[in-house]
């Protein structure tokens, strides 16, 4: 190359460096300097069972945190997400009778800053009954394998299949949910929903979805792995959303099953999609069906355009952003979709985003 094509390429080099440069310290000073705003308190209604302090737990915390009569429920927390995630608490406690009974154990990554995401949410919710697990990102990072969307490889959105391992043992059942989403109905519905004498999960199913397409044909081209799917009647499963008996997942030894198909996936690619087609392997067609109302999923599109979308036919309970286009983004982009008007009053960001009329 002649050397003034060669100074001016470095020229161009540099200013893109620097151009990079300013743009992440742009959104990193962005993301530090977040202000969230103080939720309103809420309280138990007169009907509400009263849960005592009958004893304390090895980290002095009440025993709210081990109570079977308490709401247990999981989010995952991390700086770009954190907005959905307060969403998602400010809509549970809002729509609940008992949220005084209710208690958020929020899992993040071991690398992320615990004691500012725990001045976050004490700011923003100071009765707030929660905890903060850091889950081990290299217990899982060994196992990702590269999916159709780069957010689905975020090791945190694996820590679904590690709750057993991360929750105090006395946690016998957790409602999951992603921090994409709002319930507009009480939780205390969801988490009671009856899981027989054998199942591990509930989630609402859809039977009518195209279940082949989760996999790829090096998949259902191998008798030894498709035959995993022989005596049950696999339906597709949103895992955004599930109530999850921990004691029969310790006991059943789960998160190792579902460890051993990310295995087989490092060996030869048999799905395509981050998380959602181990937890299928292991429990579609076992798991008990949940009325779809509670998760009316895929508003955030789909996972390469994140287009705009219609809910689905019948009653709402929860609102699901699953798909690429998130509603805080597209409110902040003033590109909003028509539905995420539903999210943006549960948005605790202290200048929220105003649609127009």
């Amino acid at each position: 190359m002649p050397k003034p094509q060669l100074l001016h390429f470095l020229h161009v080099l540099a200013f893109n460096v620097f151009a990079i440069a300013a743009v992440i310290a742009t959104v990193t000073a962005a993301t530090v300097t977040l202000q969230l705003k103080e939720a309103p308190q809420f309280y138990n209604s007169p009907a509400c069972p009263s849960i005592t302090n009958i004893e304390d737990d090895p980290n002095g915390e009440s025993s709210i945190f081990c109570s079977d009569q308490a709401v247990h429920v999981a989010v995952t927390l991390d700086s770009a997400y954190i907005r959905g995630s307060m969403a998602v608490t400010l809509s549970v406690l809002q729509h609940s009778s008992c949220p005084q009974n209710i208690v958020f154990h929020f899992v993040t990554s071991a690398a992320a800053n615990v004691s500012f995401l725990h001045a976050t949410i004490s700011a923003s919710f100071p009765y707030l009954n929660f905890q903060i697990y850091p889950f081990d990102d290299a217990s899982v990072s060994r196992l990702i394998s590269t999916s159709v969307r780069s957010a689905l490889d975020c090791p945190l959105n694996y820590a679904r299949s590690y709750l057993a391992n991360l929750l105090p043992l006395c946690v016998t059942r957790v409602v999951y949910l992603d921090s994409d989403l709002i319930l507009v109905d009480d939780i205390a519905k969801l988490a009671a929903t009856p899981l027989g004498d054998n199942s591990v999960l509930a989630a609402p199913q859809y039977c009518n979805a195209n279940f082949t397409s989760y996999f790829t044909t090096t998949f259902w081209s191998n008798p030894s792995l498709y035959l995993t799917f022989a005596n049950r009647k696999p339906c597709y499963f949103n895992t955004g959303v599930m109530v999850m008996d921990l004691d029969r997942w310790r006991n059943g030894d789960y998160t190792t099953k579902i460890e051993e198909w990310m295995e087989i996936q490092k060996q030869m690619r048999i799905y395509e999609l981050g998380s959602l087609p181990p937890f299928l392997l292991v429990f579609a067609g076992n798991i008990v069906p949940v009325d779809h109302r509670w998760n009316q999923h895929g508003l955030g599109g789909d996972n390469f355009r994140g287009l705009c979308r219609n809910l689905h036919p019948g009653p709402v309970s929860l609102l699901h952003w699953s798909g690429k286009g998130k509603p805080w983004a597209r409110l902040d982009a003033n590109r909003p979709c028509p539905l995420d008007a539903l999210w943006a009053p549960y948005d605790l960001l202290q200048t929220p985003f105003v649609l127009d009329s």
